[in-house]
């Protein structure tokens, strides 16, 4: 690779990490080709771009980026593929769903909207991270609780009233 062709590969990848706000660095290393093929299968169902990438390169594309990294540059040892989504926790829930088949791919670490994620071990936070429709929702319904309450309430108040105004009239 000459150094045109760096330089070319090291400018798309700092665009890639300017234009996504979610990115996971795996390692894909001992998948055959069949499991491979079936994890770009699910990336490509579940709106993720995968991307292998040259760890120099990456760390280059790192650097000169605006974004803070943090400890992920000091991670990128053996094979690195890179992925891309638009929902923070949409890659960890792939990873997961694909590990009940194999043991890999391995999560590295991630960046999400600023936060720095390094290792393995915290795959089980990253699944658990709220897209920001299901924040949404959930306030929404907490909202509504309190609102649903003093409905109810008054729904039941007029019932019980009425029958109280029907029994004094009866007498």
């Amino acid at each position: 690779m000459t150094r045109e062709e760096k330089s070319l590969v090291i400018d798309n990848l700092t665009a890639q990490l300017a234009e996504n706000n979610v990115i996971y660095v795996t390692d894909l290393t001992g998948l055959n080709a069949q499991d491979t093929s079936a994890l770009r299968r699910a990336c490509f169902k579940a709106n993720i771009k995968l991307a292998v990438v040259k760890n120099t390169l990456l760390a280059k594309a790192m650097e000169a980026s605006e974004k803070e990294f943090g400890e992920l540059p000091n991670i990128l040892k053996g094979n690195s593929s890179l992925m891309y989504a638009e929902v923070g926790n949409a890659p960890a829930k792939l990873i997961k769903e694909f590990r009940k088949k194999s043991d890999k791919p391995i999560l590295k670490g991630a960046y999400i909207d600023s936060a720095v994620y390094v290792g393995d071990n915290q795959l089980d936070a990253l699944v658990a991270i709220k897209s920001k429709n299901e924040v949404i929702g959930d306030i929404i319904g907490l909202l509504q609780s309190p609102a649903k309450n003093v409905v109810s309430a008054l729904k039941s108040g007029g019932g019980k009233l009425a029958g109280i105004i029907k029994t004094l009239s009866e007498k």
